[in-house]
C-alpha cells in the first residue's frame, strides 16, 4: 500500500521539488536548443541530414535520460 504521508510537503521536500523542476526545465531547454541547431545545420547543409539526425537522436536520448534520472532521484530523496 502506498503511504501518502511520505509525500507531505515540508521545507526540505519543497526545495527538492524545486530542484527537480529545474532539472526538467534545463533538459527541456537543452532539447530545444539541440533541435534548433540541428534544423539550422540541415538547412545550411542538406546533404548532412542523415548524419545530423543520428547524432541528434543520440543527444536527445542522453538529455532525456538525464531528466528522468533527476526526476527519479528526486522521488527517492523525497520518499527516503
Amino acid at each position: 500500500m502506498l503511504n501518502l504521508r511520505m509525500f507531505a510537503l515540508n521545507a526540505e521536500n519543497s526545495i527538492i521539488a524545486i530542484v527537480a523542476m529545474l532539472v526538467c526545465l534545463a533538459a527541456a531547454l537543452a532539447m530545444g536548443l539541440a533541435l534548433w541547431k540541428s534544423i539550422d545545420t540541415v538547412g545550411k547543409h542538406p546533404e548532412s541530414a542523415v548524419r545530423v539526425r543520428k547524432i541528434l537522436l543520440l543527444g536527445l536520448a542522453l538529455i532525456d535520460s538525464t531528466a528522468i534520472f533527476g526526476f527519479v532521484m528526486t522521488l527517492l530523496i523525497i520518499a527516503g
